[in-house]
């Protein structure tokens, strides 16, 4: 069993904050540049943010930029996101991933789902008055 499982979930108002965790299980997840992901009812998978393997290089979409800060802490092989001025748009199932593809950037991670794996079941995010 290789995958991540996410925690830190819940129910929130809009305005507040949540901090998702996705810890390793199996695997060193240090290897890996980390995704954050997310699925709302209805709608495709999209990218949230990622973390290349040191954690120098991080990356969010337009939607989140300057409210969510992903970080991880390879010592305790784990990746979090921080979800700061929450809205109700920001309601669904958060899903970390590691980059496996072969031939992907050495330095950069990137939005591409198809390129992850070892995807955890994810945690619901509900942003709700």
């Amino acid at each position: 069993q290789l995958q991540f499982v996410e925690s830190g979930g819940g129910l929130v108002q809009p305005g507040g904050s949540l901090r998702l965790s996705c810890a390793a299980s199996g695997f060193s997840s240090s290897t890996y540049h980390i995704g954050w992901f997310r699925q709302a009812p209805g709608k495709e998978r999209e990218a949230v943010s990622c973390i290349s393997r040191s954690g120098r290089t991080t990356n969010y979409v337009d939607a989140v930029e300057g409210r969510f800060t992903i970080s991880r802490d390879n010592a305790k092989n784990t990746v979090f996101l921080e979800m700061n001025s929450l809205k109700s748009e920001d309601t669904a199932v958060y899903y970390c991933a590691a980059e496996v593809a072969v031939g992907s950037s050495a330095y950069f991670c990137s939005f591409t789902s198809g390129n992850y794996g070892f995807w955890g079941q994810g945690t619901q995010v509900t942003v709700s008055s």
